[in-house]
């Protein structure tokens, strides 16, 4: 090994190392925020699974004790019921039967016995149900050279086999290399496959707690399959990097892929991380399954979602009630959500219809513009904020193991102080700039919103973003007043911006200064919103793929340049060793 060493350079990432040549397989350093983030909140998952099954083992201790408790008294009342019986016999004179011969004796066997079964019956459900946790299985379905396994392996407590799959030879090889290079703790752990991911997890249904799609585009074909291959309660971890045609360029493509139509607007990476989320629904959906969204990232150049997978076909008929259109007004920043179904309470149950609509008119009511309509979207909560907290103190308290841990902070920093329930978000730039006028800072606006008595936050996608439960007529209410105060130059009255401002607002704004204008993060001056670490941070060519001129972009013209002379040497090289046999002769 030590001689191949030469032909390798030697990757370190956390606690795991790497062997990779020049683009034999794909391997991106800018998804170390990626990787960090996931072990994260694999660590949470693993942390919750352990006290979810202790708290069930609680439960079924605590309801065979009020079973055998049960059992026990009316046990007794019939013993006791038996006893009396007899006593009034003798009493009455219709018992025959000597003193001698009915003994106290069988009386204390009957009575000590419901003691005997309690707690046998105690015993035997708690010996049932005592069974010890099985470490996690993981399963990376799109493993390249098996980083993100060697990482899960090696750094995380309580995994106890991760299934490296992929159906590429020469990665596989190189995946068998890493897990070697990397010691016993990886050779005991990772397995690595041979084998398309789709039939790989079709073929081990429910039998893994954790699925990781990390693939080279759209994840929607591997979707259905991934679904099926996670146990009840166990995590899905996906990512997108489509990015263009979730955010719009192509909405058809999106549709095809997704099965939602993408809105154009500021919000368009928030809009892409719902219609992930709707999408992995509805497959989970054909297999009475529904999700739980823990936690949901854009990052750099992709979308990565957290959810939970549980089946229930009673909780599965809530998922028309998450699932919304959007309406999006083609002139002015305005949108409107339409939820797909409602539920009315009837007796004691409740009855599931279709919701109400339109949720607008033809023409939009601030500019008198047409709608644009997207969706599906997940309009649901994308977090969970108990696990967001949990993942970020345990980030916080190993920083030191974390090789991206400025900016995965950053991250959950931000999203822990976003509004949970409010989809999408405005863009307060673009509002102003809709209307030509200067913009209000972003305290005066939040303070604004604050003051006319609704909640206003950021947003983790986007640094102008900002997300409120404020209806859109108090949004512009709120930019009539502002400029009211600071006057804009005439506009065409046919443009939008001229039809917003020609209303008089209903709402008089206070832009006094709100206590909570600030974020608890903004008021301590902690970073939330970091530049690329480096030049040509962003998506890779795929492996396998000749490095030319116009890949530029992506990799920078010294990794050009680099592969240019590579190639130039190859052939002097090459011709060398043809002339040497001829000069012999």
């Amino acid at each position: 090994m030590s001689a191949d060493l030469k032909d390798y350079t030697i990757i370190k990432e956390g606690e795991a190392e790497i062997l990779m040549r020049k683009n034999e397989v794909f391997y991106n350093p800018s998804q170390v925020d990626n990787r960090d983030m996931s072990i994260a909140v694999l660590r949470t998952f693993i942390s919750k699974r352990k006290q979810e099954h202790e708290a069930l083992l609680l439960k079924k201790t605590k309801a065979a004790t009020k079973a055998s408790e049960k059992d026990s008294s009316e046990l007794a009342g019939e013993e006791a019921a038996d006893e009396s019986l007899m006593n009034d016999e003798k009493a009455n004179g219709e018992c025959e039967v000597p003193e001698e011969v009915s003994q106290d004796e069988p009386e204390e066997v009957s009575w000590d016995e419901p003691c005997s079964i309690s707690k046998e019956s105690l015993k035997t459900p708690e010996g049932k149900g005592r069974r010890e946790l099985k470490p996690a299985r993981v399963l990376e379905a799109l493993a390249a050279s098996g980083l993100r396994s060697l990482r899960y392996a090696r750094e995380i407590e309580g995994i106890g086999q991760v299934v490296a799959v992929d159906n590429d030879k020469v990665s596989v090889e190189a995946c068998k290399r890493n897990i070697k290079f990397n010691g016993s703790v990886a050779c005991s752990k990772v397995e690595p496959n041979l084998a398309d991911a789709r039939v790989f997890m079709l073929t081990h249904p429910k039998e893994f707690d954790v699925v990781d799609l990390d693939p080279y585009g759209a994840p929607s074909v591997f979707l259905d399959s991934a679904v099926q291959s996670v146990v009840d309660g166990g995590m899905l971890m996906c990512t997108a990097t489509d990015m263009a045609v979730l955010c719009g360029s192509s909405g058809e493509v999106c549709y095809s892929k997704y099965g939602s139509y993408p809105s154009r607007g500021k919000y368009c990476h928030e809009m892409a991380l719902r219609i992930l989320l709707a999408c992995i629904e509805s497959h989970a959906n054909r297999y009475k399954r529904y999700i739980v969204p823990v936690l949901s990232v854009k990052m750099n150049f992709y979308v990565r979602v957290f959810v939970r997978i549980y089946t229930s076909a009673s909780a599965m008929k809530n998922t028309p009630l998450k699932l919304s259109y959007v309406y999006q007004c083609t002139g002015c920043d305005s949108f409107h959500l339409q939820a797909i179904g409602r539920t009315i309470p009837k007796n004691n149950s409740v009855r599931y219809l279709p919701g109400f609509g339109p949720a607008v008119h033809q023409e939009c009511s601030d500019c008198g513009k047409k709608f644009n309509m997207g969706g599906p979207i997940w309009s649901a909560p994308i977090h969970d904020q108990e696990w967001v907290t949990s993942i970020l103190a345990d980030v916080t308290s190993m920083k030191d193991r974390y090789p991206a841990y400025v900016r995965i902070s950053a991250v959950l920093t931000t999203i822990s102080e976003e509004l949970p329930d409010v989809p999408l978000f405005v863009s307060l730039h673009n509002l102003c700039a809709t209307l030509k006028c200067t913009s209000p800072s972003a305290v005066m606006f939040r303070s604004a919103v604050i003051n006319a008595g609704y909640r206003i936050s950021g947003t983790h996608v986007n640094p102008l973003g900002l997300k409120s439960d404020a209806p859109m007529d108090v949004i512009w209410d709120i930019m009539r007043c502002w400029v009211k105060n600071h006057p804009v130059k005439a506009q065409p009255p046919d443009q939008p911006g001229s039809v917003i401002l020609a209303k008089e607002p209903v709402l008089q704004a206070n832009f006094a200064r709100a206590v909570s204008s600030l974020s608890k993060a903004q008021a301590k001056k902690v970073t939330r919103f970091l530049p690329n670490p480096e030049r040509h941070w962003g998506p890779k060519l795929r492996a396998g793929r000749q490095i030319t001129s116009k890949h530029i972009s992506l990799l920078g013209p010294q990794a050009i340049n680099e592969t240019v002379n590579h190639e130039d040497e190859e052939p002097a090289a090459k011709r060398q060793k043809a002339e040497e046999p001829s000069s012999n002769l």
